[in-house]
């Protein structure tokens, strides 16, 4: 049984360690308060204090640029990206894009949509630049700030794709920003599509004002296609007008970090379409996977097995073999991205070409894509018919091996 002299000792020695918690927490408020001070000054950077003399002087406060917050994207991604590639005339058809936003029962979280396409024809006509529009080349397949209201309101990720340089319309009307021949005349594909010179800032210029439309209009991510150099026709005799004093592979990074500067602010992403091959090899079209990693936001290489040739990655038929083609290449690009800041995610084939595709061969391009913990997965079917039951999610990536711990 404690006495009362132990009582009054305990009380003493109880007020004591009061007293002293409360001078503790004193001073570290104090010193909390101090530390947010010094760290608002670091933050404004207080470049003029009390200029002039008198009470009333201002206080002039400058953000320092290392410390200001950078811009969020307007809209997150995806944990892992399941989506399909929709044409400008098929978002054109009555209730079509609604019928692909319905996919979402089925797996699909993204969309693609052309912006700009292969043949030069911007998608929309309100908000697309004065130029499209006196050229012809602005078609009204859809209203962008429409489906980029209904794609959200789906809880889907919308993307636009504008293509580049490939661009008929605007190379013929502007022969100034086209690629020539040694003759003075525009330089065609084999197929006869004329191209926008990749040199020209004019050219950049009209293709991200396309670009910037969409992303005014609520897109979420610009995706660039047939960003690079020809590879299809006599590329011996092409001419290119104007400046052109870097090589190509450092012109492509320079067209895209310009992209960027005026797309990120918008809070919108940036990204890239590049050769499925382009990481293996040289292909001497400009497109060179870890500069490009160190500017988009997201690299997506085509990695379509029926692309490749017999004896690539050591197989005798590659697109007989689907997930080992994806696999190979994959892991090439993982090589080429350490360093950036670029999500992988491929591009896969939904498509026959040289044999027939079933769910079977498009699902084990996707169990490749997973296994090399890819961001996602876009499948490509340029008429827009994917396969049932593609879209699932699938389990989480493998875990890495970890050596056995030391017992």
């Amino acid at each position: 049984m404690a006495i009362a002299s132990d009582i009054e000792t305990t009380d003493a020695r109880r007020q004591r360690r009061d007293i002293r918690r409360r001078q503790v927490r004193r001073r570290r408020l104090s010193a909390l308060t101090v530390l947010v001070l010094l760290g608002a000054a670091a933050l404004f950077g207080l470049t003029r204090l009390l200029s002039g003399s008198g009470a009333g002087a201002a206080i002039a406060l400058t953000p320092v640029a290392s410390a200001a917050p950078t811009s969020a994207f307007r809209t997150p991604l995806p944990e892992e990206i399941r989506g399909v590639h929709i044409t400008g005339p098929l978002m054109s058809l009555p209730g079509k894009f609604k019928a692909y936003l319905a996919l979402k029962r089925d797996g699909l979280n993204t969309v693609e949509v052309d912006v700009k396409d292969e043949t030069g024809n911007v998608s929309f006509l309100k908000g697309a630049p004065a130029i499209a529009l006196k050229d012809g080349a602005a078609r009204p397949y859809f209203n962008a700030r429409k489906i980029a209201r209904e794609a959200h309101a789906a809880g889907v990720y919308l993307i636009g794709r504008v293509v580049s340089f490939e661009d008929p319309i605007t190379a013929v009307a502007h022969p100034e920003l086209a690629i020539h021949r040694r003759d003075g005349a525009i330089w065609k594909t084999n197929g006869g599509l004329a191209w926008l010179n990749p040199y020209s800032r004019a050219a950049w210029k009209y293709d991200v004002d396309v670009a910037v439309a969409a992303a005014k209009a609520g897109f979420d991510e610009i995706q660039f296609d047939y960003v690079r150099f020809p590879s299809d026709g006599d590329v011996s005799i092409m001419r290119f007008p104007g400046k052109h004093p870097q090589p190509m592979n450092a012109t492509v990074p320079a067209f895209l970090r310009y992209a960027a500067s005026r797309l990120h602010p918008l809070g919108v992403r940036v990204s890239a379409d590049v050769f499925g091959l382009a990481a293996t090899h040289d292909l001497g079209i400009g497109q060179h996977p870890a500069k490009v990693a160190k500017i988009v936001d997201a690299i997506y290489p085509m990695t379509y097995p029926s692309h490749y040739s017999s004896g690539e990655f050591d197989l005798p038929d590659p697109n007989a073999e689907p997930a080992s083609t994806v696999m190979f290449s994959l892991r090439d690009f993982r090589q080429q991205l350490v360093g950036g800041k670029a999500l992988l995610v491929p591009w896969l084939q939904d498509f026959s070409l040289g044999r027939t595709y079933t769910l079977a061969d498009v699902t084990a391009q996707i169990g490749s894509a997973r296994t090399e913990q890819a961001g996602g997965f876009m499948l490509w079917n340029a008429s827009g018919l994917y396969t049932a039951g593609a879209l699932r999610p699938g389990p989480p990536p493998p875990l890495p091996d970890l050596p056995a711990p030391q017992l």
